[in-house]
């Protein structure tokens, strides 16, 4: 039943003050009902060209220099310009704090609506799932990319941006292929990232130093027939093979490497959990939102609205609409959540049959 409290702004027009004090109600729905677990939460509001630019940089705060990015940014940029495309109404980074990018142009209402989709529904999925926990290092992401930053800046200085160009490049198509889907991960550290990169390449130094102190002597045929193959196991990870095997990449061809697969690395639990991730920000925010208009501090206007955009992005077209384009992560997701808070909440027999460690 709603209750006859105090609506937050009567206007749909957002203001900093109104901002702040849905934030807290929101953050206490969040901790008090929904019981979330999530980073603290660092707030920017940023114009559409800050936004078309966060694309281009896919949403990182920072990033290395590369003509992608403006070649990314332009082509957004037309697109959006002539009404071809829009753009999203957020960007949330998986950092600590976590970062929630929200455009200006939005209302009152999908002010509130966003905050409670990505500060607290992406937030706290990042926190807790365990892809993200045991792939990702929130703590040390922002510190990583400003080493990459600037070692890449200072790599174009000595090389020349061309060199630095064309290997970037080259790690730029194989991307994909940078990641380690079985084997965990290195936490990133910006410290110990410089530390071991110099240990890198004093090591590449003492190898070719002692290289004049060395002749090469001919093999037994016995040797010969044990040696081991390189690698001693099947590498998956193609980017790793070569910053470790290649003969031909000097010492900081082979550190643009590690990153452009740090970062890589980085990407891989977004693009596995892309679904329930979606699915959770969608639910955590329909929760919140629902409860904001019952509490009162949501007029029926704010929550037409809210209704009409929830529905328009979770909608999912059948296969013969011209608009369909497969299935919708955001519809798909929503939808179990909603069917697991029914199986806990309010089980069907069918429910009871299949889910009986679920009910209650």
């Amino acid at each position: 039943m709603k209750k006859k409290t105090k609506i937050i702004s009567e206007s749909n027009e957002w203001d900093f003050k109104n901002l702040a004090i849905v934030e807290v109600e929101i953050e206490k729905i969040a901790l008090e009902e929904l019981h979330l677990d999530f980073y603290p939460n660092q707030i920017e509001i940023i114009s559409s060209d800050q936004m078309l630019d966060a694309y281009s940089s896919h949403g990182l705060p920072m990033m290395y220099h590369h003509w992608s990015f403006g070649k990314h940014f332009l082509r957004d940029q037309y697109s959006y310009r002539k009404g071809y495309s829009g753009l999203a109404y957020e960007i949330v980074i998986n950092s600590r704090p976590c970062i929630s990018y929200l455009m200006e142009e939005n209302s009152f209402t999908m002010m509130a609506l966003t905050i409670a989709h990505a500060a607290y529904g992406h937030n706290s999925f990042f926190k807790n799932n365990y892809l993200f926990r045991q792939w990702t290092d929130a703590e040390s992401i922002i510190d990583y990319l400003q080493f990459a930053k600037n070692y890449i800046a200072k790599c174009e200085e000595q090389y020349g941006v061309k060199e630095v160009e064309k290997l970037l490049d080259a790690c730029h198509a194989i991307m994909d292929y940078g990641v380690d889907r079985y084997k965990r991960p290195t936490k990133l550290n910006k410290q110990k990232e410089h530390e071991l990169q110099e240990e890198r390449e004093a090591y590449v130094q003492a190898q070719a130093n002692e290289l004049w102190n060395t002749l090469p002597k001919k093999k037994k045929k016995k040797e010969q027939e044990t040696e081991k193959p390189c690698p001693s196991e099947p590498q998956e990870n193609i980017m790793y093979f070569i910053e470790k095997y290649s003969p031909t990449l000097e010492s900081w061809q082979r550190e643009i490497v590690r990153i452009a697969r740090k970062i890589s690395q980085y990407f891989y639990p977004q693009r596995q959990t892309k679904l329930m991730n979606e699915g959770w920000a969608s639910f955590t925010h329909y929760y919140v939102m629902k409860r904001l208009w019952e509490k009162g501090q949501l007029s029926d206007g704010q929550y037409m609205e809210f209704i009409h955009s929830h529905t328009s992005v979770l909608t999912q077209r059948t296969y013969s609409s011209k608009h369909y384009s497969g299935f919708n992560p955001y519809a798909l997701g929503f939808a179990m959540y909603t069917d697991i808070r029914r199986i806990c909440e309010e089980p069907t027999a069918e429910d009871q049959e299949y889910f009986p460690h679920m009910v209650g």
